[in-house]
């Protein structure tokens, strides 16, 4: 199964070495969040299959940098005036064709994150003088937006609201550069000041939501008492037998969506959300984080089960079926697999060698 889902990372994987979310046509886009997590299975691999993928995003950036300067010079307010999340698949363009969510800052801390392990792992991030520069200029990018108050679209996309999971890749995004760029000072002490106002909640909307996962693996914020009690509230409230809700009352590929469209309140579409896949695996690599290997193989398991096919995993089931949505394999789904599948192999030889 290991080696199917590295043929779909594999087959999403384009020549420039960025990702398609998947093959179906909604989501035939670049998307930097997809992109950075779809690259870390290869982290730790000796090709240069992971820096391929920060080297063209660098570029990205650098097409972009006048936005990085003009924010430079006066706080962005629009959707437009700040760096967008989704690009066009083949010349990595701003998209303009539709209205779209974004302001997203958990996507810019996701990349300075996967560049500062990169380089923990003696990778050739850093090109040249340019990207150097490039990183400099996102740091003061987050601290211009003040990333630790300013309402963002978070990791759905949806509405604007001060995410937990945004500021945490923020702060977990600043920490891992912080040796190779000029640091304001007290921009990570901020961040983390909200963190903890907003704990144990996502937002001041969403008690509890996937996307908190993130806090624990890959950004290991959160450890002990306070890592468990977002695993616990996930689990309790979230989890559903194919995958996990992102929140309660999501409306995004509700069973209700397609008839009453995404406009109604949350608690109408309570108990019809979608239940996303990626979350088993991304609960095995938090239980992972907690000490839990037997917890995380049975996520590892539970993962594989819902498998399409062997290394096939779909966005989304319909809520209370075995009926996927048409994002069918989710680049981001099998990454997580990998990841927590390999992380369970790893734990389980050392056990074996130690005893």
């Amino acid at each position: 199964m290991l080696t199917e889902s590295y043929a779909v990372l594999k087959k999403l994987c384009l020549p420039h070495g960025l990702y398609v979310a998947s093959p179906s046509q909604d989501y035939r886009y670049v998307w930097i969040r997809d992109s950075v997590y779809m690259s870390l299975p290869h982290l730790d691999k000796s090709t240069h299959t992971y820096e391929k993928t920060f080297h063209r995003l660098f570029d990205l950036f650098l097409d972009y940098e006048w936005k990085l300067d003009w924010i430079a010079l006066q706080r962005p307010h629009l959707a437009w005036e700040y760096l967008h999340a989704r690009y066009s698949h083949d010349q990595v363009k701003e998209v303009h064709h539709e209205e779209w969510g974004h302001i997203q800052h958990d996507t810019i801390g996701a990349f300075l994150y996967g560049v500062g392990e990169g380089l923990k792992r003696g990778k050739s991030m850093l090109r040249d003088g340019r990207d150097a520069r490039i990183v400099q200029k996102l740091v003061d990018y987050l601290e211009h937006v003040r990333y630790w108050e300013d309402a963002d679209n978070g990791m759905w996309e949806e509405w604007r609201e001060v995410h937990a999971s945004s500021v945490g890749a923020c702060v977990a995004g600043l920490k891992a550069v912080e040796r190779i760029v000029r640091l304001p000072e007290g921009l990570v002490e901020k961040g983390m000041r909200t963190l903890l106002a907003i704990f144990p909640a996502e937002s001041r909307d969403k008690t509890a939501d996937l996307a908190q996962l993130s806090l624990i693996y890959p950004y290991r914020l959160f450890s002990g008492v306070l890592a468990e009690t977002i695993v616990t509230a996930v689990e309790q409230r979230l989890l559903r037998e194919r995958g996990v809700i992102r929140y309660e009352g999501d409306s995004y590929y509700s069973t209700l969506e397609a008839e009453h469209g995404r406009g109604q309140p949350r608690s109408f579409y309570e108990g019809t959300e979608a239940e996303w896949t990626f979350g088993l695996p991304w609960l095995a690599l938090c239980h992972l984080e907690l000490g839990q290997p037997e917890q995380a193989r049975r996520y590892v398991r539970w993962s594989e089960d819902v498998m399409t096919e062997p290394g096939c995993l779909p966005e989304l089931y319909y809520q209370g079926t075995a009926t996927p949505n048409v994002n069918t394999p989710l680049g981001w789904s099998c990454a997580m697999y990998i990841l927590a599948k390999e992380a369970v192999c790893a734990r389980e030889g050392a056990a074996q060698q130690l005893a």
